[in-house]
């Protein structure tokens, strides 16, 4: 039991959501040392860069202090393009995520966007080991110019994945789907019984997002499954991972 870890992973970061984590990351710091995953995304939705608050770029710099991970989470988080009618794409594209951004992007623009996010992080000093496509949605495009870049290891739902051989470090997440009652509604069983299937599983990642914050009843659950877990797991970053896998 000592050998299994877990990461807990926040998606989305910005500073228009970092008001939905405050509280809930006050109170993951009052359980003890639980390193986060912090998945930034430098102009979340369009609405500016994360560069113009400096507030925000001051507590990332303090979570990073802290023992925490900064890893660079797409560039908008939005997918606005026009989805091709084929049954598979509108699955990955609509259905499963709204934002899949880096999915049906071209090389030009793709690399444009990684090269504009790895700049911002070298601007602020911030260490980058980590690309996390938003809803682990990543095209071919981004995939092939991946070696390009210092990134250490990219993740779908399943796997950390070192780069940039693309070795699966099995790692499954739990992620809640909140945005309606009918998904909240189906989440908390499916969750449950992913728990139990992985128990014995060395690396577990929790998946959260600032929609579970808004919602008592999952911002709960995702609490008293972290104090469950950390009776027999050990808290660890993405990056950390890679040094012991």
């Amino acid at each position: 039991m000592a050998d299994l870890s877990l990461a807990v992973v926040l998606h989305d970061v910005a500073p228009a959501t970092w008001p939905d984590y405050a509280d809930f990351v006050a109170r993951l710091d009052a359980l003890g040392p639980v390193p986060l995953t912090l998945l930034v995304v430098p102009d979340f939705h369009r609405h500016g860069s994360l560069l113009h608050d400096p507030g925000f770029c001051e507590t990332m710099a303090r979570r990073l202090a802290r023992g925490d991970e900064l890893a660079l989470h797409g560039y908008y988080h939005d997918d606005p393009g026009p989805v091709p009618p084929w049954p598979g794409h509108w699955l990955r594209r609509r259905f499963l995520t709204h934002e899949g951004e880096f999915y049906a992007l071209d090389a030009a623009m793709a690399r444009q966007r990684l090269e504009a996010g790895v700049a911002l992080f070298q601007q602020l000093q911030w260490p980058l080991g980590g690309f996390v496509p938003p809803g682990w949605q990543l095209g071919k495009a981004t995939r092939r110019m991946l070696a390009d870049f210092p990134f250490r290891y990219t993740s779908d739902p399943r796997a950390l994945i070192r780069l940039p051989d693309f070795t699966n470090l099995p790692a499954p997440s739990l992620v809640w789907s909140a945005r309606s009652t009918w998904r909240r509604g189906l989440s908390r069983p499916w969750n449950t019984y992913l728990l139990g299937r992985h128990s014995e599983t060395d690396r577990l990642r929790l998946g959260l997002h600032p929609v579970d914050m808004r919602h008592p009843t999952v911002r709960d659950w995702w609490l008293e499954t972290l104090r469950t877990l950390l009776k027999t797991r050990r808290a660890s970053t993405k990056s950390a991972w890679l040094e012991t896998a």
